[in-house]
């Protein structure tokens, strides 16, 4: 390790603290942000509700967060939050939590691109293990690093009431993880696969790949559906939980299958199939054969037959920017292990008897069910980019933000609550914000466009419309950079309500019924972006029953989506993806015109 520079942890403590705002910058925040969704009597309702919430409840319940954001050993006010948003969640995880990266191309087969990713990851473990990799920097400052201890041998664990994480850097479990082995899928079976040695020593890519064939060569069959308990991971985070119980105490053999697929490093899917294209591989890497899956698992790299690769994420414990580091470093670091010998290989299986069994089919088929209900779709603009935005002189987000918007109304005729996920780890222990898109100026930007008056907006009325749109995205997103937000505070004080009885305030709080919360919660649109030369795409499932989600790669020379809804809904999704090829190339036009700079 170079002695000059810091170890991967070593500039956590000097990270600032994430600021809790106080209780009336935040409402008088909320006000501002909601009302443009909002009727007048809505808002009015919404601003009494929040009138009471200040003169009531809401200073006891911020008083108490204050005092726990004072406590030794905390990190920062949201370090509950957390947990109760991912871990507390009750849904399925799979589709509706965890999200998916497609890889780059690679000419290398299918089991020598994974044998190179299990390399190249069990390298990045070591670097990890020994702090040598340096902390991220974004303009020069320092982000948080501790997302990276939730990347190996982490599992979630299903909850009756909430969640919980088997993780290393724990309690439990103090330090690195120290399990030697990943699980390997193939066919609906399930393998253990050592990665290191008995000395630790990594075995080298052509030793794994030799040992991944032999995985292959003897799983000649698919087990059939009743036999593959990864199906179990996509029930109901509660079902589950009881299912896991029931499996644990079966067989004593059943706790010692899920103590290794639990201390895992990692999981590997290979799959059969060769996609068709971009968007079958996106919408299997995001749910495909649950047989051949552990959602469970914090990550779970995924290989085709044809060596096309990507992820699977659980994500309770990591955020997109931390998988983008991780993914980047391990498609473009070299790894040149010498060999260590034949890594051993194991099956893994459960013991079941018929109830085990029935349940297990009733998971595969109901996910199957819920997997069909989703539709999806890729769109890609290869002649669009940051490059192109930044020569027309607006913030690249900004402008695609604001071709969502366009293209949403001209899709469903309104405007509604968009969410944009805001990257905080530039704060100690700092995760995300919860970034409103739709501001006063937003609304003056679509209507312009899609008015039908008579006395229709001229082009430098949309020009400039589409300016100060863009002016106030970036000022609200600086804004949530800053903590300066108020969803999560004001959320988090919803859940100090019912967290902490002794506060004494056990009623319906009017705030958290008002038009403004439930409004401009009940997204339209779920929007997140992740910029990477590596990845393909990004995308994650539908959020709700009208939502429309948005996962983005925009890229110095080309911007690519993957969109997700529910299939009941699944032609306005289209309707706003041709929009959206629309708006693209109308907002440039405008800018281009406007500075005079040719159109490509």
């Amino acid at each position: 390790m170079n002695p000059t520079q810091p170890g991967t942890f070593d500039l956590e403590d000097t990270l600032p603290r994430v600021p809790l705002p106080t209780l009336e910058d935040t409402c008088a925040r909320f006000l501002t942000w909601c009302a443009p969704l909002l009727t007048p009597d809505q808002l009015a309702t919404t601003s009494t509700a929040v009138t009471a919430f200040l003169n009531g409840e809401g200073p006891t319940l911020h008083a108490a967060l204050a005092a726990y954001d004072a406590t030794p050993g905390v990190h920062s006010w949201l370090d509950r939050f957390w947990p109760s948003r991912y871990l507390g969640r009750r849904d399925r995880i799979a589709l509706n939590a965890n999200f998916l990266f497609l890889f780059a191309e690679s000419p290398q087969s299918q089991t020598e691109r994974a044998a190179h990713l299990i390399a190249s990851a069990v390298d990045y473990k070591r670097r990890l293990d020994e702090e040598t990799i340096p902390p991220l920097l974004r303009r020069g400052q320092p982000l948080a690093m501790d997302q990276n201890k939730y990347l190996f041998a982490t599992t979630r664990i299903p909850g009756a009431h909430q969640d919980t994480v088997r993780a290393p850097y724990s309690d439990a479990h103090p330090g690195p993880a120290t399990a030697r082995h990943i699980l390997v899928f193939h066919r609906r079976h399930l393998h253990r696969l050592d990665v290191l040695d008995a000395t630790g020593r990594p075995y080298s890519a052509d030793d794994l790949d030799a040992a991944l064939q032999r995985i292959v060569k003897d799983t000649t069959h698919t087990a059939p559906d009743d036999t593959a308990a990864g199906h179990l991971t996509t029930k109901a985070r509660a079902a589950w939980a009881a299912t896991r119980d029931t499996l644990r105490a079966h067989d004593p053999a059943n706790a010692a299958t899920l103590e290794d697929i639990e201390t895992a490093l990692f999981a590997v899917c290979l799959e059969d199939l060769t996609p068709a294209d971009d968007l079958e591989a996106c919408d299997r890497l995001l749910h495909g054969d649950s047989g051949n899956r552990w959602f469970d698992k914090a990550v779970s790299l995924i290989v085709f037959a044809d060596g096309t690769a990507g992820i699977n994420v659980e994500h309770c414990g990591l955020d997109g920017t931390t998988i983008l580091s991780f993914v980047d470093d391990i498609l473009t670091t070299p790894t040149d292990h010498p060999t260590a010998g034949t890594p051993a290989t194991r099956p893994l299986t459960f013991v079941l008897d018929d109830a085990l069994r029935a349940d297990i089919a009733d998971a595969a088929r109901s996910f199957a069910d819920y997997a069909a209900d989703t539709a999806t779709t890729t769109v890609s603009f290869p002649d669009f980019g940051v490059d192109r935005a930044k020569q027309l002189k607006i913030s690249p987000d900004a402008f695609v933000q604001m071709a969502y918007q366009l293209a949403h109304r001209r899709a469903k005729g309104l405007t509604g609550a968009t969410y944009e996920s805001i990257a905080t780890r530039h704060f100690r222990a700092g995760r995300t914000e919860a970034m409103r898109v739709v501001t006063p100026e937003t609304i003056t930007f679509v209507d312009a466009l899609t008015s039908t008056d008579a006395t229709d907006a001229t082009d430098k009325d949309k020009t400039a419309a589409l300016r100060a749109a863009a002016d106030a995205h970036v000022q609200r997103a600086k804004d949530c950079q800053a903590g300066d937000a108020p969803e999560q505070h004001l959320w988090e004080l919803q859940l100090i309500a019912s967290r902490q009885p002794e506060l004494g305030v056990t009623g319906p709080i009017a705030l958290f019924d008002s038009p403004g919360w439930t409004v401009s919660r009940d997204d339209y649109l779920s929007t997140s972006s992740a910029p990477s030369a590596n990845i393909r795409y990004f995308g994650f499932g539908m959020t709700s029953t009208k939502c429309i989600g948005v996962a983005y790669v925009l890229l110095p020379d080309r911007f690519n989506l993957y969109l997700s809804t529910p299939r009941p809904v699944a032609d306005a999704m289209h309707t706003f993806a041709a929009e959206l090829r629309t708006a693209v190339t109308e907002l440039q036009d405008l800018l281009a015109a406007e500075g005079g700079v040719a159109h490509r």
